[in-house]
């Protein structure tokens, strides 16, 4: 069974990588044109301890997570792995509906 979850996450977060590098693209092209000039992408209350208006150091931190995680096997560390892996999913989800449409 952890080798399926593990699998799965690993999955996600190669998803999330490859979607974050086109986003993060997307925004500084946007900024350039002077917009996008929020400071951070999550607020604090998100759950991340990162802090960015790019998609990367959140990709980082889930990435660092998994393998914490890969190494305690704790039930707590996994449900908050997955939580970020959902926001992470549906910002990216609508950020790229909001430039394809």
């Amino acid at each position: 069974m952890t080798t399926k979850i593990e699998q799965q996450l690993i999955d996600n977060i190669s998803q999330i990588l490859k979607r974050s590098l086109v986003a993060d693209a997307t925004l500084a092209d946007l900024r350039s044109k002077g917009k996008a000039s929020f400071k951070a992408i999550f607020t604090k209350e998100a759950g991340f301890r990162s802090s960015a208006n790019t998609f990367q150091p959140y990709v980082e931190e889930v990435a660092d997570d998994l393998l914490k995680w890969q190494k305690e096997q704790d039930e707590k560390l996994l449900i908050a792995l997955v939580k970020k892996i959902e926001q992470l999913f549906t910002v990216l989800i609508n950020f790229e509906k909001s430039y394809t449409e």
